[in-house]
């Protein structure tokens, strides 16, 4: 007979606290979600995720629902008395739900090419390589939620995005050959963006700063400036100052490190075998 697993214990986080708070709140006032997002200018989904702590409150937002829900300043002063937001673990909306509203991203990788940068081939040939698998049912939402992140490259006011992509990254071959060929080309058409800086990190660089691993940089339309760090055992946000200055800076000497736009394109070319 083999032993139970304990319970895994609840994830107390600070969002999800305040969440709580505002359901509390929301249902003692008699109203539904629907109806509350009405009274405050938010859909029902919104509302369900800041309830549900995966999406964060704004100190503007908050400030509604106290009115609205006779708080008497409670919400408010949640959120502004909330932790860092290193404390919290990493969800993947929380990061999508920032990179859909950031102003600025600076991203450099060195495992696999950017969600951002990637073709459905690609992208579908990453996720069938997890570890361990995911349900073949889970590919196909996965693969188009990943390949609709990037309709923020397309959209009116794009944000400015920067990359650097270390170049063995280009030589794997997920997928096959057609799709790493499919991958190069899409990859050249989306350096040729208005927004975008696509630089590449030869493999013939003396110098490489980004040797402990990938990272992104985020600028929020408050000039809030945080970082996204992945690892093998999960990810998580910086917001600390400090901390974000220094990826930063590592991001500066980077760039500086890579080749140049044109030469980055340049290398595309010859790895198609056109140059």
């Amino acid at each position: 007979m083999s032993a139970k697993k304990p319970p895994r214990p609840k994830n107390q986080t600070s969002l999800k606290m305040l969440g709580k708070q505002l359901g509390t709140a929301r249902r003692a006032a008699g109203l539904t979600q629907t109806e509350l997002g009405l009274r405050v200018g938010l859909d029902d989904q919104t509302i369900a995720s800041i309830e549900q702590g995966r999406r964060a409150l704004k100190p503007d937002t908050a400030a509604r629902l106290d009115e609205v829900l006779d708080t008497k300043g409670v919400l408010t002063a949640g959120v502004a008395n909330l932790p860092d937001v290193d404390q919290f673990p990493m969800w993947a909306e929380l990061y999508m739900e920032h990179e859909r509203e950031a102003i600025a991203l600076s991203s450099y990788a060195n495992q696999v090419l950017p969600g951002l940068l990637q073709t459905r081939a690609y992208a579908e040939a990453v996720l069938r390589e997890r570890v361990p698998a995911y349900d073949e049912d889970e590919i196909e939402p996965k693969t188009t939620a990943r390949i609709e992140r990037q309709d923020i490259l397309r959209r009116r006011n794009p944000p400015t995005v920067s990359f650097v992509v270390w170049e063995p990254v280009l030589h794997l071959a997920f997928g096959g050959s057609e799709v790493r060929t499919g991958q190069l080309r899409h990859l050249r058409a989306a350096a040729e963006l208005p927004c975008v800086s696509l630089q590449l990190m030869p493999t013939s660089a003396v110098s490489h700063a980004g040797l402990d691993g990938p990272f992104v940089l985020l600028e929020t339309p408050d000039h809030q400036h945080l970082a996204y760090v992945e690892g093998q055992r999960g990810s998580q946000w910086v917001s600390d100052a400090d901390e974000v200055s220094r990826l930063a800076r590592k991001y500066a000497m980077l760039r500086a490190q890579a080749l140049s736009p044109l030469e980055s394109y340049g290398l595309l070319g010859r790895l198609l075998g056109e140059q």
